[in-house]
């Protein structure tokens, strides 16, 4: 299981329960303006509602991550529900972009101790967070970009390289949402505002924007 990334210089930036068409679009168009390649952990219905937004976030060079068919909690689930919810997410995204998602995240980051053997079981590695600002509570952005500044300070800790931290030689992964898991066309405003306040900061102190895969692979050699 990954919660962070290998780099305190790399951020893997997520986002949960998209697609969303009246909000990607804006993350996508902001993603590619400061070249940022990030994981889209997508509700497998919404990608069947949305087979052109799936396609679009591959295109644009980002990764597709499950997220299981309908956002259930598996943490009350079977082995066998576990694994009709991934199955049904892998399904709906291999029909739209012909591939396979290499990563899964549990809805609510809740599992029981089947859900972890059963990605693995399919091909696939779960991936967590180290940030969860709470983006899908109807806040402004001002608090929302309060809520994201541990990133940046780290950033900052990190390239000082002195003093003792927990996160020392370690980077963050930033759980955001598109979406919202009850029905499409959520507001999400407030996080692309954030991002829009963010990114240029981050890149600033040399701040890294990858995706899951590039968060833990080793540096070529």
């Amino acid at each position: 299981m990954v919660w962070r990334t290998n780099s305190p210089r790399k951020l893997a930036i997520t986002f949960d329960d998209g697609p969303n068409p009246p909000i990607t679009p804006k993350l996508l168009a902001l993603l590619e303006r400061y070249e940022a390649r990030v994981t889209f952990f997508v509700v497998g219905r919404f990608a069947h509602e949305c087979p052109e937004l799936v396609r679009e976030i591959v295109v644009r060079g980002h990764a597709i991550g499950n997220h299981t068919a309908t956002h259930a909690n598996l943490f009350w689930s079977t082995p066998t529900q576990i694994r009709e919810q991934m199955l049904r997410c892998n399904e709906a995204i291999g029909t739209i972009t012909g591939t396979t998602p290499k990563w899964f995240r549990p809805p609510w980051g809740m599992r029981n101790p089947w859900v972890i053997s059963s990605a693995k079981g399919m091909g696939m590695r779960t991936a967590l967070w180290t940030v969860l600002p709470g983006d899908w509570r109807v806040k402004p952005a001002s608090w929302l970009i309060e809520r994201m500044e541990p990133i940046a300070k780290r950033a900052n800790f990190s390239s000082g390289g002195t003093g003792n931290d927990s996160h020392a030689g370690y980077g963050d992964v930033l759980c955001l949402h598109d979406g919202d898991y009850r029905f499409l066309n959520a507001d999400r405003r407030a996080t692309v505002e954030a991002l829009q306040y963010w990114l240029p900061r981050w890149r600033d102190v040399g701040l890294e924007f990858v995706t899951i895969d590039a968060a833990v692979s080793l540096p070529a050699l």
